[in-house]
């Protein structure tokens, strides 16, 4: 079912049909898309990786849509449905929700974040006026909060205790592949309480393919041919592709999220529950894909190209010299390499898998066509790429991380099946409306 009216033209060229959304001519904000883009900026300023970063995106998100659903209804809420009147202040709750989870999340040692958070909440609340609707505005805030911290203590997040690395020896199997030399920091996101799914191995791939079948030899020569750094075959268009796509998902889809609200002039209740179920189904899908990678601890491209020799398949064959497109030598800031992390499924894809799903389901059509703008090819036109539909960035993900020589196609169209099974799951059992 559709959160708002959309009014949808339907043009006929030839054989093609383009839907495309009437939006209203003027742009706006709110609390919950400033208060995300605020959060956002202060979980990133500690460059955490991609899938550490959503895990808190999606405790604000699901504080501040609780903080608002409480006062505006509707909904059935996430985890709590604070004690509120309906004229309380939706600004309040979101800014007070949003800050008193970011104190938790945002590392300590980053006290320009933390001093910069401080003072936009200052001006949030300075915004309100005085009386029982801020005070009541900044109560629910603080419950939604205070239930997001209490069900995510405890939940797996920045443990204590070593990750049980299995680095491998035999054809198949995972390592650190060069020029890197040591692991990731936060491999234990496989591991985290999942927000959504009841068992995170529900999300458990088919797996990579076998090193002595015919698919596996398709995808090692596809990413061989595709992915080398000094691929003649790969256009250069693919090879912008693949730079622009290795960009934090946060960045990116926020950004995205923040850019349709504005054209379709959501209320602060349908940012709400957006930015909630877009953020919780990327933090499953993360925990998810993270879980699956060290099940399966499947070795990267650069090491199964090097190494074909050793596969036991006859439609393989050895460079030992082969390099991927995400090589150090590539220009661009920061340097790219393959990730320090098994291959299989593909991160990206997971969280592109997840939040590509919601958006359909949430704005009830795949035909959107947006503008993407990433963190790589700052101030070019580059830095900037259109589709004309979600399932059109779908796919350009899965190529992309191909294209860059850093997986095998089928993790990627594995990743973004476990994202979207996340998306399925959370359509049928959170977010439902309330008939009370």
């Amino acid at each position: 079912m559709r959160p708002f009216s959309l009014r949808v033209a339907i043009v006929v060229f030839g054989a093609a049909v383009l839907i495309t959304l009437a939006v209203p001519a003027m742009a706006r904000a709110d609390a919950v898309t400033q208060w995300n883009a605020n959060a956002n900026a202060a979980i990133l300023a500690s460059n955490p990786t991609a899938h550490s970063s959503v895990l808190s995106s999606a405790m604000v998100q699901g504080a501040v849509y609780d903080a608002v659903n409480g006062i505006v209804g509707g909904y059935k809420p996430y985890l709590v449905s604070p004690a509120v009147n309906p004229w309380d202040s939706t600004d309040a709750a979101v800014a007070t929700a949003a800050y008193r989870v970011l104190l938790s999340v945002v590392p300590a040692s980053q006290t320009a974040a933390l001093a910069t958070l401080a003072a936009q909440y200052t001006a949030a609340l300075a915004a309100v006026p005085a009386g029982a609707a801020k005070d009541g505005g900044i109560a629910a805030g603080e419950a939604a909060a205070a239930a997001m911290l209490a069900a995510r203590t405890n939940d797996g997040r920045n443990p204590t205790t070593p990750f049980p690395f299995v680095f491998g020896t035999t054809p198949g199997v995972w390592r650190v592949s060069p020029p890197l030399t040591t692991p990731e920091p936060t491999p234990w996101v496989g591991n985290v309480k999942p927000f959504l799914v009841p068992d995170i191995e529900m999300l458990r791939t088919k797996g990579p393919n076998d090193l002595r079948s015919k698919k596996y030899a398709e995808d090692l020569n596809e990413v061989e041919s595709l992915g080398s750094f000094s691929s003649a075959t790969r256009t250069p268009d693919e090879t912008s592709a693949a730079i622009f796509w290795q960009s934090p998902p946060l960045f990116l889809w926020g950004g995205l999220e923040r850019s349709l609200s504005q054209r379709y002039g959501l209320s602060t209740a349908d940012n709400a529950r957006l930015f909630a179920e877009v953020s919780l189904a990327e933090a499953d899908a993360a925990i998810g894909c993270w879980n699956d990678k060290y099940y399966w601890n499947f070795w990267r491209p650069i090491d199964a190209i090097r190494l074909a020799d050793t596969d036991g398949n006859p439609a393989t064959t050895a460079d030992p010299t082969w390099r991927p497109l995400f090589d150090p030598a590539t220009p661009t800031v920061p340097a790219l390499a393959t990730p320090n992390f098994p291959d299989h499924p593909s991160g990206h894809s997971c969280v592109t898998g997840s939040t590509m799903k919601v958006l359909q389901d949430f704005f009830d059509t795949d035909g959107v066509a947006f503008d993407l703008v990433s963190t790589r090819f700052a101030g070019t036109p580059e830095a900037t790429r259109h589709f004309d539909s979600f399932s059109a960035a779908t796919e350009e993900v899965i190529n992309a991380r191909v294209w860059g020589g850093i997986h095998f196609r089928t993790a990627d169209e594995q990743g973004v099946r476990l994202g979207e099974e996340v998306g399925r799951w959370e359509a049928h059992h959170y977010f439902k409306r309330d008939k009370h």
